[in-house]
């Protein structure tokens, strides 16, 4: 149990079976996501990703100002949702996980080299969400893939799930800099290392900071295989080649429908 402010509870979230490398995660073919003209995630893999570039500060300002805005109209559902987690199933309001954030040293890097021996994949950080497993989650079994109809989600917590309302303290981890509101999902230190060893490319994916939602969140549900992974991973690169404020917005629109229709949640 954490001695900070948040306990600590390990959900059963992103764990999977490891297999031989296989080929890259990109998806070749004329499969094109997002306005005309936007490179193709197999395009990017060929040249190499590289982040569109915007300006840092006015980007960091504007998270800063949404997730501030956000708390303090959510905040009376957050109390209501705390309330229902805690008063429905034995355990914490939230836990906490460390996460893979932003790798800086990525842009510093000479050609050919590596620095993952040295390197988890990103600055570390520990991400908050509303607990929706029982307490005992991992009892026995340790991290394992959330599944449909999974037993060990809560009543509660399988509404949070399905409507992403578990991730609304993450509005929080915007605030104190490991996360925006849109970008690619962040991964635990351990999952995040064979990810990177399974699958081509993974890594490319922390040149922008994790988001509470993203590209690949609103055309894909939770990972349950690898294969989600890879899909995912297409989008995350797709969405790096043409980050933007316009694309940011469009995605934080579109993020909504999801939430209240349901789609893309399991």
């Amino acid at each position: 149990m954490n001695t900070g402010p948040y306990p600590v509870q390990e959900e059963p979230s992103e764990r999977f079976e490891s297999k031989p490398r296989s080929g890259p995660a990109y998806v070749s073919g004329p499969h094109r996501v997002g306005p005309a003209g936007g490179r193709r995630a197999d395009d990017i893999h060929a040249h190499g990703v590289v982040a569109a570039q915007r300006s840092e500060a006015l980007n960091r300002l504007l998270n800063v100002v949404i997730a501030l805005l956000s708390l303090i109209v959510l905040g009376p559902v957050m109390v209501l949702i705390a309330l229902a987690v805690k008063l429905t199933s034995r355990g914490p309001v939230f836990y906490v996980q460390d996460r893979v954030g932003v790798d800086r040293r990525r842009r510093s890097l000479a050609p050919g080299e590596d620095r993952r021996r040295s390197n988890v994949g990103g600055r570390p950080f520990r991400i908050l969400k509303f607990r929706s497993m029982r307490q005992d989650a991992e009892a026995g079994t340790g991290a394992v893939w959330a599944s449909k109809q999974d037993p060990r989600v809560t009543p509660v917590g399988n509404f949070l799930r399905k409507t992403r309302l578990d991730e609304l303290p993450q509005l929080i981890n915007v605030v104190l800099g490991d996360m925006n509101i849109v970008g690619p999902r962040p991964e635990r230190p351990s999952i995040f290392a064979e990810l990177r060893e399974n699958i081509d490319g993974y890594q490319l994916r922390q040149q922008a900071r994790p988001g509470i939602t993203g590209w690949a969140q609103i055309n894909h549900s939770y990972d349950s295989s690898l294969d989600d992974v890879r899909v995912k991973i297409k989008l995350d690169l797709e969405y790096l080649a043409r980050q933007s404020l316009a694309e940011d917005l469009k995605i934080m629109m579109r993020t909504l429908p999801v939430m209240i229709f349901k789609r893309g949640s399991q």
